[in-house]
């Protein structure tokens, strides 16, 4: 059975020149399409996270970027699905006092052992997550930790494209 490769966006959705949406075009992957990408609610981003997951069949990779990383930290508290992985790109802190009011329940992030593969990918420049608080949360979780330099938050306004170097680790979850 082949794999399915989902993508799940952050907060405001991934617009048109972000790597996910590329990815999608180029690669046929499918998304997470979400209720409510400006006003998100933990427990909503969760069930639809589930209901996808469950839909997509056995062998499932996801990819998740920011506020999307925090939701599979919560689904997978109480998910029965098994992923083959999961490259949790730019992991947003959802615990700073800063973060947006419009983002409801997320907090705390949660720091259990996350139960599939996984890698954390963080930038030294992220404005929603420092490096040192990307470790910690790829030590929690049991991923493994890719610093990729100065590459902001890793979304549209990076500039990435096609994002080679995520799509090669995507391809190490694949394995």
């Amino acid at each position: 059975m082949p794999t399915t490769i989902l993508t799940a966006p952050g907060l405001g959705n991934s617009g048109p020149i972000h790597w996910q949406t590329q990815w999608e075009q180029q690669y046929g992957y499918q998304r997470v399409q979400q209720h409510d990408w400006n006003h998100p609610v933990c427990a909503d981003w969760v069930q639809t996270l589930e209901a996808t997951v469950a839909a997509a069949g056995p062998q499932v990779v996801l990819v998740a970027h920011s506020l999307a990383c925090a939701t599979v930290a919560h689904w997978a508290a109480t998910t029965r699905h098994h992923l083959q992985g999961v490259l949790l790109v730019a992991p947003a802190d959802v615990d700073r006092p800063d973060f947006p009011p419009e983002v409801v329940g997320f907090a705390p992030m949660p720091l259990a052992r996350l139960p599939f593969p996984s890698i954390v990918v963080a930038s030294t420049d992220d404005q929603y997550v420092s490096l040192a608080r990307a470790q910690q949360f790829a030590a929690a979780w049991g991923s493994r930790f890719v610093n990729v330099g100065a590459l902001g938050h890793l979304n549209s306004e990076s500039g990435l494209g096609l994002w080679p170097q995520g799509y090669q680790l995507l391809q190490e979850l694949l394995g």
